[in-house]
Formats: structure tokens, sequence, C-alpha cells
């Protein structure tokens, strides 16, 4: 069961964070130019329009915004008791050649984004992929690490960090919650 222990990040935290990370992938992009941004499914979607949205305030740019699920390219599939309901990739451009941001709400082993990494390669070959994630909590069982970081949050293992966001759960806030079960 789990206990929520300690909020991390309110609706201005989250806020400051993304439009910190939009500045960071101007920066290191030199703009956005051959830039396309995908959110992983679910929440990782909502944050790559919300970085969209704040790249155009900013540049006055459009960047397209893609929505990636990678239910079949992850490796616990056969450790699934039910099956997969697969909700569709949709990117609205050829991602060959392109700068893809990925974006996540939170990194944690990195096998979420190696299965987004899989499901990418297998839709073209972009020219770079860059990771962008609001919290990076530590523990990683794969070599992966992020170019974009909202914020560092170092957890436990019985920890588990809640990314609330106000298209889904009708409010915007992280929270450490505590696993007692555990």
């Amino acid at each position: 069961m789990l206990q929520e222990k300690s909020m991390i990040l309110d609706e201005a935290a989250i806020r400051r964070a993304l439009t910190r990370i939009a500045h960071e992938i101007l920066e290191k992009n030199k703009g956005v130019d051959d830039c396309v941004i995908v959110g992983i499914r679910t929440r990782g979607i909502y944050l790559a329009q919300r970085l969209a949205r704040r790249i155009e305030q900013i540049e006055q740019v459009k960047v397209p915004v893609g929505e990636l699920d990678i239910t079949l390219y992850r490796d616990d599939l056969t450790h699934k008791e039910e099956q997969p309901v697969l909700k569709g990739t949709n990117i609205p451009v050829d991602i060959t050649g392109k700068k893809v941001i990925l974006v996540d709400d939170v990194l944690y082993t990195g096998r979420t984004v190696r299965a987004a990494l899989d499901a990418l390669i297998d839709m073209g070959r972009p020219q770079m992929i860059q990771l962008a994630v609001l919290i990076d909590r530590g523990h990683r069982e794969l070599p992966i690490r992020p170019d974009y970081v909202g914020k560092n949050v170092p957890t436990s293992k019985t920890e588990v960090i809640s990314v609330q966001l106000s298209e889904v759960d009708q409010i915007d806030r992280v929270v450490i919650n505590e696993n007692s079960t555990l």
C-alpha cells in the first residue's frame, strides 16, 4: 500500500522546471530546426506538449510533437498477467535525420527509455536522440543518462515517485510515496 510521504514539486515548480528544460533544449540545439519532441505514453506526452508550447512562446516556432506507445517493446511483457492495451504511436513527421527529444515523466531503471529507443529506431534513423525527464530518481539498471532533467530526486527502492498532471489527474504535482508492503 502506498502512503504519501512528501510533495517535491507543485504546479509552479513543474512549470519552472519545464521552462528551464525548454531553454536548455534551445541552447543545446541552437534553436529547434529539425527537432521533433516525442512523449512516452502516458504522462510523457503531456510533458512533451507543454515543452513544445513553452518553446513556441520563447522562439515563436512550432515544434512537431509526437506520441510513442512502447507497450510491445517492453522487456517485461512476459511477466504481465493481462494482455497489453495498445494505445498507438502517432508521430506527425518522419524522424529520419531529425533531432528527437524523447520526453518522459520519471527516469528510474532505464528500461522504459530503452524500449522507447527501440521503438524510435524501428520508425527511422534520427540524426540524434536526446532525453528529457521531469524527475531522475536514480537506481539505473541500464547505461542511460538524461540530457535534460527537471529535478534529481535520490530515492530508496521502497519509495515511489508519482507524477500527477492536470491532463490526467486534475492536479499538477510530484509526490514521493512510501510503499509500506515492501
